[in-house]
């Protein structure tokens, strides 16, 4: 049984503390949660709500509405994913208060979050993937490894991760296929290509003696200069620059060239489930996102070319 006359600051304050003390939460989760519930208190109090037992569901939606729509104290709404960190602080609150007995119901609980924008990955053309691979150039082992990780990267689809953790044992040279690693500790074999599979060989014949030399002994294909595994920043760096000798204006990252093989793949042709299996998709829902990608320019190659394709 619920009391009555719960103050909704008293209950705030008190949620707060038990996410600093019992909880042990972050700093900025701290101040992420402060901000977001000080907003939720001035809108009860504009509300005329002065009892946290007297909220509804309909007030908690109200408040996201609020969070998504201008208004004189806050000219910009929030953009969606904001929105929603502001409910989870809220449903946080109102479910520690039904837990602890100072209110009946926990109003908040069924209350959506604003639905997130889709956000569809950008892949490069082609023809650009084929400029940011020749961005590597040179002979030495930095270079050498540096074409294999890109060319290994748009070949296979691998996460950076996976990529990265590629040891010597599991590229098989002659069944052109790799052994990646991916997440929850699932694996999977995919096909090399011809092209990454030379620039593979060229390097670990050509390049990682030279740096496996100044380690201690690794079983990793991809070495640093030091000739321990190549990290993730480093991997980052190597794009950059290969995309900076390319001339390549669009923000990309480690993650472009597995976005690129995804659509390359099916623009091509495959079929979306047997790309989920090349991806390591634990869900087809997750590679669908792709077939929205090939879409998209196949209606901007329809609205180009079609004659009544604009009326």
């Amino acid at each position: 049984m619920g009391s009555v006359g719960v103050r909704p600051a008293d209950v705030v304050d008190a949620f707060l503390h038990h996410l600093a003390v019992e909880r042990g939460s972050a700093a900025n989760t701290l101040r992420s949660y402060t901000g977001d519930l000080r907003r939720y208190l001035d809108h009860l109090t504009e509300q005329g709500i002065d009892d946290l037992d007297a909220v509804r569901e309909t007030d908690v939606a109200g408040f996201v509405a609020a969070l998504r729509s201008p208004s004189p104290t806050h000219p910009v709404p929030l953009a969606a994913s904001s929105a929603a960190r502001a409910l989870a602080a809220v449903r946080g609150l109102h479910r520690f208060a039904c837990r602890d007995g100072l209110v009946m119901d926990d109003v908040a609980h069924e209350v959506a979050p604003p639905a997130l924008p889709s956000r569809l990955p950008k892949a490069l053309p082609v023809d650009q993937v084929e400029q940011l691979l020749a961005g590597c150039i040179g002979d030495g082992p930095g270079p050498l490894r540096d074409r294999a990780l890109l060319e290994l990267l748009y070949s296979t689809g691998a996460r950076i991760s996976e990529a990265l953790g590629i040891d010597l044992d599991d590229l098989d040279v002659g069944d052109r296929t790799v052994l990646l690693r991916g997440k929850g500790g699932r694996q999977r074999i995919v096909p090399v290509g011809r092209p990454a599979l030379a620039a593979a060989q060229a390097y670990w014949v050509r390049g990682r003696p030279a740096l496996a030399a100044r380690g201690r002994g690794t079983a990793a294909l991809l070495l640093n200069s030091r000739g321990a595994r190549l990290s993730r920043q480093s991997a980052w760096h190597v794009l950059r620059t290969a995309a900076e000798t390319a001339g390549i204006d669009a923000d990309v990252s480690p993650h472009t060239l597995r976005h690129c093989f995804a659509t390359h793949l099916l623009a091509g042709g495959a079929d979306v489930r047997v790309v989920q299996e090349l991806l390591g998709h634990a869900s087809v829902t997750t590679t669908q996102i792709y077939t929205q990608v090939t879409v998209d320019a196949l209606r901007e190659v329809y609205v180009l070319a079609h004659p009544r394709a604009r009326g």
